[in-house]
């Protein structure tokens, strides 16, 4: 069954529950669950748009005390492979997963041009088709990311209204 993609994508995300889902999973996996990475967690969840590993360093820097983008890179690294942010390729920035995947579930990015704004999304019929290409191809993949970008349905109602 498909998930519909988020009806309102400027809402941002439940942080305090994707740090709970985080501090969970690392628990029953017996991860470390360290404080940058916490940060680096709430800091793209309390966003509504994709943010890149320097922007993320910005945002966790103080004055007279900078984050390096290597430690937020690794910090991303984390939460990318245990499913609590995806990386957007197209943008080179990240998002946080605001759901569990099952094993072999492809992701699906709304990405509009026009704001910025990501909406993820599942689809059982891109699950189906991509199933059977990996299948012909004899390709096992190391990630189901599909990202379309376009224009959301909010834009292109102002531009209605507009033109």
């Amino acid at each position: 069954m498909d998930q519909p993609a988020h009806p309102d994508h400027a809402c941002g995300h439940d942080r305090a529950g994707l740090v709970a889902r985080a501090e969970r999973l690392c628990r029953e996996r017996g991860l470390l669950f360290t404080p940058l990475r916490q940060r680096t967690l709430e800091v793209i969840a309390g966003e509504t748009r994709p943010l890149g590993a320097y922007d993320i360093a910005e945002r966790l820097s103080l004055p007279g005390r900078r984050v390096a983008a290597v430690s937020v890179y690794r910090a991303l690294d984390f939460l990318t492979e245990n499913g609590l942010v995806h990386r957007l390729a197209s943008r080179n920035a990240f998002v946080p997963c605001d759901h569990s995947h099952s094993g072999g579930e492809s992701a699906v990015f709304l990405i509009c041009r026009a704001c910025g704004a990501v909406d993820e999304t599942t689809s059982a019929e891109i699950e189906r088709g991509l199933n059977r290409t990996l299948a012909r191809a004899g390709f096992r993949p190391a990630s189901r990311i599909v990202e379309i970008e376009g224009e959301c349905g909010a834009c292109q109602e102002r531009e209605g209204a507009e033109g």
